[in-house]
């Protein structure tokens, strides 16, 4: 996601990588991944995928998914461990075995309690199904996912049977519309062919 404001909005939340399931029904989004058992008391180490992960803090009830049925689990303790993970104890699970049943869940918090975003940002998953097209009024589909290639996001677009892949830097995306839910592009020599 951009790291600066440039013409177009920064994003405060996650992307969806291909690897990570759909925002969810609308109502819930994947903030985080459970990547690992930590020691022996049942504690977690969770990749989240827009450190530093507020909507992580103890208290929060967060759901599980993505492997097995999905549970509801309220955070006990989170606290940041190296760049971009944090351990994290869930009421409920005590020990090792119990933590190593949730390694390979998204963790999903309500959207609302997604931190708002500031003047000027947004969440990828708010972006979902708008329309793109470019400077001149050329349609190119609707965003249907985000992912990183780790240097910026990429929105897929489709159209049918046409897929684009728009890298979502302040030299391609010029203006997110949302009253009008549309993305209006300058895209790069080549990009589109």
């Amino acid at each position: 996601m951009p790291q600066h404001p440039g013409p177009t909005a920064r994003s405060s939340s996650r992307s969806s990588k291909r690897s990570e399931p759909p925002a969810g029904d609308g109502d819930a989004v994947a903030v985080g991944e459970v990547v690992a058992a930590h020691a022996l008391r049942g504690a977690v180490r969770v990749r989240a995928y827009r450190p530093p992960a507020p909507s992580l803090g103890p208290g929060r009830v967060v759901t599980l998914a993505g492997r097995g049925p999905a549970r509801t689990l309220r955070i006990h303790s989170a606290l940041p461990h190296g760049r971009a993970l944090l351990l994290v104890m869930f009421e409920g699970v005590t020990d090792r075995t119990a933590a190593e049943g949730l390694v390979g869940s998204h963790v999903l918090v309500p959207v609302s309690d997604l931190p708002p975003p500031a003047e000027g940002e947004f969440y990828y998953h708010e972006l979902e199904g708008f329309r793109v097209e470019t400077r001149e009024g050329r349609s190119l589909g609707a965003v249907v996912e985000t992912f990183s290639t780790g240097t910026n996001d990429v929105w897929v677009v489709q159209d049918g049977g046409r897929e684009y892949l728009i890298p979502v830097i302040a030299d391609v995306v010029r203006a997110i519309d949302r009253p009008g839910r549309r993305i209006v592009i300058d895209p790069l020599p080549g990009l589109l062919e």
